[in-house]
């Protein structure tokens, strides 16, 4: 049983503006639900031994989840007739994978504790679980979000770092979060795992994705920053026009360690094997640089990093105490005429999501 801790004076002092949004306790389940942990990590162990590709897809939903609309599992909300939710945004589909192991583990812990754990929490948990997995440091878990009762594929677009950003807009779109420079270079390291469609860097019109066959200014139609024999081995995964007929093919992110959470994605960055042009771009600015050549020399520093920058992360714009709810069903929200929003007890529902 883990020692309750709260990181509410640690993160007023560390991001004023996040205040008491980011008041999280470590152990916040250890006496209304002593197992949440375990049962989370248990379930998503079992998962990564069928298939490694669930850790980096949790960890980018904890992600995905935390920079819309802050870590409050709005992304595992399904859309309805009435309102396309988050992960059926272009910025999410069809890259979301694996939300049945969020699924699962919701339905084990219900059995166990109903009505007690977030959502949110189990994702960050989950998020947590797969770094170790995947080989990374392993790292205490605040906990005490609730789950947020809206879903907007719009949200997405418009709050999500895109695979064609510069320098600028990459420490803009962190800065909105209240997350550092030194955060972004260092969660960028996620793209040591994992995979990416071909649309996420070539084979689409917009000049600014593809980087392949029609980056702008270019001759031969190559990102120059690109490397030439890399841009030629992608080219015979990725055929011209592959988004269109062959909208499921993918890459990995780090052709060296594809599997392995480690800092082989710097290697790769000072090699211009960047798969998109959002991680080349960290070579363009002199201090992303610095802290990438950093990372390529000390394997151990970024590792540490790391995880305390997913903590970080953990605490963007969370709902806490009566705000939100504690969701049934990951997949939808609570009924609005239920009396147990704020409270969360063991009553049955349906739901849907909310516009």
């Amino acid at each position: 049983m883990t020692n309750r801790r709260s990181l509410c004076f640690a993160a007023v002092l560390i991001t004023p503006i996040l205040s008491a949004t980011a008041c999280l306790d470590v152990g916040f389940y250890d006496t209304t639900c002593p197992s949440a942990e375990t049962i989370v990590q248990q379930t998503v162990a079992a998962a990564f031994r069928n298939y490694s590709g669930v850790a980096p897809a949790l960890i980018r939903l904890h992600f995905h989840d935390c920079f819309v609309r802050g870590c409050d599992g709005s992304n595992l909300i399904d859309s309805t007739p009435n309102n396309t939710a988050e992960k059926d945004s272009p910025a999410n589909n069809p890259s979301f994978r694996f939300l049945e192991v969020i699924d699962s583990a919701k339905a084990a812990l219900e059995a166990q504790c109903p009505g007690v754990v977030s959502c949110a929490d189990v994702l960050a948990f989950a998020a947590r679980d797969s770094v170790v997995l995947a080989g990374g440091l392993g790292y205490q878990v605040p906990a005490g979000r609730r789950d947020g009762r809206v879903s907007n594929a719009t949200d997405a677009l418009f709050n999500l770092p895109a695979p064609f950003f510069n320098a600028s807009q990459l420490v803009d779109s962190f800065a909105a979060k209240n997350l550092t420079v030194d955060d972004m270079v260092v969660l960028s390291g996620a793209h040591s795992v994992g995979v990416s469609h071909c649309s996420g860097f070539a084979g689409v019109d917009n000049p600014f994705f593809d980087r392949l066959y029609n980056f702008t200014g270019s001759p031969d139609g190559i990102d120059p920053s690109l490397n030439k024999t890399y841009a030629s081995r992608l080219k015979s995964v990725c055929p011209a026009n592959s988004s269109q007929f062959f909208p499921t093919t993918t890459t990995v992110l780090d052709p060296i360690t594809p599997t392995k959470l480690d800092n082989k994605y710097y290697v790769d960055l000072i090699n211009d094997m960047g798969l998109f042009a959002s991680d080349a771009a960290l070579l363009t600015d002199p201090e992303m640089k610095a802290l990438v050549d950093a990372f390529v020399r000390s394997e151990a520093t970024w590792r540490t990093k790391f995880a305390r920058s997913m903590v970080q992360m953990g605490q963007i714009e969370v709902l806490i105490g009566t705000q939100g709810e504690i969701r049934r069903n990951c997949r939808v929200v609570n009924p609005v005429d239920a009396t147990d929003i704020a409270a969360g007890s063991s009553s049955g529902y349906t739901g849907v999501a909310a516009n």
